[in-house]
């Protein structure tokens, strides 16, 4: 009889597990198309070589993050001898560049398709025509401008802000939500407005939450990042500082020993990046964010929901794999903002749910992100889900399942646990 039982619940076990092995072939399928770079090495170091050339450096140079820095590629002629661009691309990237900078790193430069226009790293890196085409949405729809109370502060929540102190990076994604700020030329923000930051940080102590974010964080000088970090961490208030920055996507040779070793003086640090396609994720981004990661910062990553770049359940569902594989945690999916100039890239809020619908049970819980809608004008980050709850009654919830099924749960009411126990 109890082998019966065993029999019967092995049978069951595998039944089950055929099912769910049936629920992921589809992903595994499709994964064969998605360009992931941590197996396109050897593409890539071909890649390194021309840019190299053409640009006349030696392998010394690109490891370097200052030569990386002072050689990106902003120009037409010299990005035409590293991709394949019609004469119309040529044309648009002229006339854009005009309106809106663009610059590309050479690392990031060596991730490009040379031959596909539709290629994610070219899409998010080098202008096309539908930036001027199309001139709907706003130059600032998070209403950063009043949500200035002093220096290059942003405050949009009761205990935490943003401090801004650069507008360089070191490539300028087209679907950027602070072009305005941009502008033609690298512009630190001053000492004399940092300290008046400092100073507003000081006065309010109920801010205990620091984000410290531009343009790209990293872009600014190792000594001048930990003069603000030590001003931060001599405010008893302050229990935490966190970074946002691109570098270990679009220079992860910016991810020095000696950077890292400064940065773990000032512990409790996090540090959320910006990956927005697998095929971002490399050899060298893998290297900079375990580097990061060894120093005990803990690592999230806050992606783009971005229109023919990973508004694909497939390619997102990948990309949070690849992550985690580097030990970044996926932190937030965005939806994109209505920003000037970069309204072809916007999705359908469907898109998302899709996505998230797509996520949950399908994989792990830490590869499943929290997709943010930003309420316009600066109101808030707003969470967007699945529609997991059916009804209710008096004393039980219809709840759907991962797999749609339509369950009934019991809800008992909360009890006083002083009369449960004494």
């Amino acid at each position: 009889m109890l082998m019966d039982k065993i029999s019967e619940r092995r049978r069951v076990s595998l039944e089950r597990a055929k099912e769910l092995k049936s629920r992921i072939e589809d992903y595994l399928e499709e994964r064969k198309k998605i360009p992931r770079g941590l197996y396109m090495q050897d593409e890539f170091e071909k890649a390194k070589k021309k840019i190299l050339d053409v640009l006349g450096g030696t392998e010394e140079d690109w490891n370097d993050y200052k030569w990386q820095l002072s050689n990106r590629i902003s120009d037409v002629e010299t990005l035409s001898k590293i991709i394949n661009l019609s004469d119309k691309e040529r044309e648009a990237i002229e006339e854009i560049g005009k309106k809106y900078r663009w610059a590309v790193s050479p690392y990031y430069a060596s991730l490009m398709d040379v031959d596909d226009k539709y290629d994610p790293i070219r899409l998010l890196a080098i202008p096309i025509a539908a930036e001027i085409e199309n001139e709907c949405g706003e130059s600032d729809p998070m209403a950063e401008e009043y949500t200035n109370p002093a220096g290059s502060i942003t405050r949009r929540y009761p205990d935490r802000l943003i401090i801004n102190v650069t507008n360089e990076c070191a490539m300028y994604c087209r679907h950027c939500q602070r072009r305005r700020n941009i502008g033609q030329k690298d512009e630190h923000t001053s000492t004399e407005v940092i300290k008046e930051s400092i100073e507003y940080i000081r006065e309010n102590k109920e801010i205990r939450d620091v984000l410290i974010t531009g343009g790209d964080a990293l872009t600014i000088p190792d000594d001048r990042l930990e003069w603000i970090l030590q001003e931060l961490k001599s405010i008893p208030h302050v229990e935490y500082i966190r970074l946002g920055s691109r570098t270990p996507v679009t220079l992860p040779q910016r991810i020095t020993d000696d950077l890292v070793n400064m940065l773990k003086k000032y512990h409790p640090i996090y540090l959320n990046t910006h990956f927005n396609h697998p095929k971002e994720i490399t050899e060298e981004s893998k290297k900079a964010c375990e580097k990061l990661a060894n120093a005990g910062i803990p690592l999230g990553n806050q992606a783009v929901l971005l229109n023919g770049i990973n508004n694909d359940k497939y390619v997102m569902r990948s990309l949070n794999h690849e992550l985690l594989k580097i030990r970044v945690r996926p932190y937030y999916i965005f939806h994109a903002k209505h920003v000037k100039g970069t309204t072809h890239f916007n999705t359908s809020i469907d898109d998302g749910i899709e996505i998230m619908e797509y996520l949950r049970g399908y994989t792990s819980g830490m590869a499943i992100p929290t997709y943010i809608v930003n309420a316009p004008k600066g109101q808030g980050k707003t969470p967007i889900l699945p529609e997991y709850l059916i009804s209710r009654g008096k004393d039980y919830f219809m709840i759907r399942t991962w797999e749609g099924k339509v369950i009934k749960v019991e809800n008992q009411p909360t009890k006083d646990i002083r009369e449960i126990l004494y």
